[in-house]
């Protein structure tokens, strides 16, 4: 698996994100190690994680519940 280009984010408990715009998918990396992909996910909410003043907030309110998920790594 090759994972998209990971920009890295200063957030408590997020390291880094990235995004494969071609497959809709969100690659979040936690500060634990695990790494995460949201799907289903579009560009400009993709930018607006990235633009969020607390990436972490931000993931829990509009990613949590409304995209699905899994733990890859």
């Amino acid at each position: 698996m090759s994972l998209p280009e990971m920009i890295i984010v200063s957030s408590s408990n997020i390291t880094s994100i990235g995004y494969d715009e071609q497959n809709q998918q969100v690659y979040v990396r936690f500060q634990n190690g695990s790494l995460y992909v949201y799907k289903g996910v579009p560009a400009h909410e993709y930018l607006n994680l990235l633009e969020a003043p607390s990436q972490g907030s931000y993931l829990n309110r509009s990613y949590k519940n409304v995209y699905p998920y899994e733990r890859i790594e």
